[in-house]
Parts: C-alpha cells; structure tokens; sequence
C-alpha cells in the first residue's frame, strides 16, 4: 500500500525543484512586461520570513505581474549573512514543477545554494512559479477558477521568465546569472532557442538536470502514467489543477505501481533515481513546503514530449485545434540548435537520474555540438540522481563550486 507521505515525496522530487522591504515602484518605458506590487508582507508564512530571516540572512519579498495576469512571488537576498551588501551580479534561481524556492534554502547555509551565493557576495533572487502557494494571485482570476489552470510550460517561456529576468534586471540594473533546475532548463532552453530578448539581459545560465529530450526516460512510473495518458484523463474528468486529491490520484499511483511492477514502498528511487546524497532527515522539513500545484495542462504537454520524443509546443490533439492557436496543424518546435553559440551554458548531470537521462541530455549536448569554445561546460556526476543537484549534502564540492567558477569568468 502506498502511503501518503511517499506520495508527498514522488512529487517534491519529480523534476525538483533581516525584515522584509516593501518595494513598489512601476516600470517606464520599455519595461511594460512587468510591474512591481507593493510588497509589504506582514504575514509570518513568507519564504522570506520562515526559511531566509530565521537563518540570519536579510530577504526582501517582492510581486511580479506577468502580462497574462499572474502575480508571481520572488525573493531577494540582498546580503550575506555577515550583512555585507551583495558585490557581484544577480543570480536567479528558478525551481522545478511542484516545488517552490524552499529547496534552494532547506540544508544548512554551507550546503543550500542559495545562501552560498548570498555569503560570497552574489545577489540572489527567488523565483516561484505561478501556481505555488505564494504564487496564486492573478489580476482577475482565482486558483478555483478551471481558466486559472489554463497554461503549460510554454506560458512559463513566454511570460513568466522573460517577466522574472526583465524584473531582476530593471531593479538591479545589471545583466544576471540564471540557474534552474529540471523544469527550470527547460524553460530556459526553449527561451534561449527562440533567441529570445532576455538573452541579451543575462550574463550565463547554469542548468542543472537539464531537461529537454525525455523519451529515453528511465522512470517506468512517469514513463506509464504519460503512456496511459493518465493527466489527459483527469483533465478530462475536470481536474485542472495537479495533483488532485489523494482519493482521486492514490488509487491509480498503486495501480501503476502493481502492474508495472515498481517497488513504490521506495518511491523516490523509483521516480527520480537513487539519490545519493539527500539528507533524509530533511524530508519532514520538505514537506510543509511542497508538494506545489501545477496545472494538469503542464503534465499533459511533459507527457506529450515523453510519448513523441520531440521538443515541442503544446498539442491541442487535432489539426484544426493547432492551426486556431498556431497557423499550422502541427505545434511549432523549439530547435535547440537555434541557440546562439556564444551564450555561456553550465550543464550539471548525473548517471543515476531517471528523469534527466543521460541519453538524453547527450542528446541535447549534440545540439550544442557548435558551441563556441569554452561557453559550454559540462560536469558529470555518476553518482549522483536528480534531487542530488539541489538537496545534495555535498553538491557545493560536486556542482555548486566549479558551477560559481564559471559565473565569475563572465
């Protein structure tokens, strides 16, 4: 029988991811993407107050409104914990699906990222997709309302980040550093494949259990559930937002389980690899963060690229359908080979993620294959999986380390 709390888990870490300041200021000029709410949170239920301030680090909280209307949350780290303001650029961190910013702060200072970019003089930035819980405002519409789940990861590309990197960049007024992980690449590659405007806003992108392909996907859980089009079957019954609830979604995980033959008395292993190096005892910490909601729509476009192998645009299941939304019966691509050969990339992956396989992250490596020298570097880790890349206890000697010694070469 799958418990409730192994559950919780599969989806934290599938594709994982001082006082405030209030600051409201509105964009000129060509700035119009974004807007900038006052941000004053009195609420002690903030990232900033329950997981930054409480480790002794100054954090400001900060709304972003995207063009499509969603009010997303971001947090400032300003300082390091000594109190001595940032000196180097901007970093923005960006999450997987159903997380928030949490995992980038849950270990200790010496072992989160988030904290050792602030504590080495970097000016760190949250991101929190629309959707999570500090993320569910919208100009118009509720989290109950089904137009509210209406997105997938390509709404990601077009608002949310290019919103979030436009933001960062007004208010600090330098070009930034990104980092995402699993999802958070994603959005990134298929930003940077369109060559995108905020391309020109960004000094480097490090992308850690980068996805892009997923066909050769090894997770025989994920890999079912997008072959038995399990999300296009919730959304079909009206379950817009994922995951629903555990009497709707237990019963199908242990029929998943039972007849594909998947110990998921071991979930996490089953879904993501066998992480190496998460401190377990963080778990129950993780938990009062996550899981997050995402819209069914998302899982339903993952699942499509999981079936076809491509990198693609959202499939509205017809020709008709595709051609209202794109001109042509066919979603567009996103060819990431379009992406500009002196764009400074960081690649972080592991030989035992059954997410970010490695095939299939060779493959994308094959797309960058023209990279001009010395823009695209790789680090391997055989040993470690996919959560290993945030919640790892020792990912600041594996990754984090030679991944700040290319931020400081640009």
């Amino acid at each position: 029988m799958l418990k409730f709390s192994s559950v919780l888990t599969l989806f934290v870490l599938f594709f994982v991811s001082a006082n405030a300041l209030s600051i409201d200021k509105v964009f000129p000029g060509n700035a119009t993407d974004v807007e900038v709410i006052n941000s004053l949170i009195n609420d002690d239920d903030t990232i900033c107050k329950s997981m930054v301030q409480a480790q002794g680090y100054a954090c400001e909280e900060h709304k972003v409104t995207t063009k499509d209307g969603y009010i997303l949350s971001v947090q400032r780290i300003p300082a390091g914990r000594s109190g001595k303001t940032a000196n180097k650029p901007p970093v923005l961190l960006q999450h997987g699906i159903f997380v928030d910013a949490a995992p980038w702060l849950l270990n200790s200072p010496e072992e989160s990222l988030g904290f050792i970019l602030a504590d080495i003089g970097f000016d760190v930035w949250l991101a929190n997709t629309r959707g999570t819980k500090y993320s569910s405002g919208h100009t118009s519409l509720s989290p109950n309302d089904s137009a509210y789940w209406e997105w997938s990861w390509d709404e990601l590309v077009q608002y949310d980040l290019s919103a979030l990197v436009q933001y960062v960049n007004y208010a600090t007024g330098q070009k930034l550093h990104y980092v995402g992980h699993s999802l958070g690449t994603l959005i990134a590659l298929a930003s940077f494949s369109q060559q995108d405007e905020l391309i020109n806003k960004l000094r480097s992108a490090a992308l850690l259990s980068p996805i892009a392909y997923l066909n050769r996907i090894q997770s025989i859980l994920i890999k079912a559930a997008a072959q038995l089009h399990l999300a296009e079957e919730l959304d079909s019954l009206g379950y817009y937002e994922f995951p629903p609830g555990w009497d709707i979604l237990g019963p199908i995980l242990e029929k998943i389980c039972n007849e594909t033959g998947t110990n998921c008395s071991s979930i996490m292993t089953a879904l993501t690899g066998p992480n190496c190096c998460v401190n377990t005892s963080k778990a129950s910490v993780l938990l009062k963060h996550e899981p997050q909601p995402t819209a069914t729509k998302n899982i339903i476009h993952l699942s499509q690229m999981i079936r076809t192998g491509t990198i693609a645009m959202y499939d509205y299941g017809s020709g008709d359908e595709n051609k209202k939304h794109y001109g042509n019966s066919n979603p567009p691509a996103y060819d990431m080979r379009n992406i500009p050969t002196e764009l400074p990339l960081f690649l972080g992956y592991g030989g035992r993620d059954m997410l970010a396989d490695v095939d299939d992250v060779k493959a994308l490596l094959n797309d960058l294959k023209d990279h001009d020298e010395g823009e695209l570097v790789q680090v391997y880790s055989e040993e470690y999986a996919h959560a290993d890349f945030v919640l790892g206890v020792n990912a600041s000697r594996v990754v984090y380390d030679p991944m700040i010694s290319f931020f400081n070469l640009h």
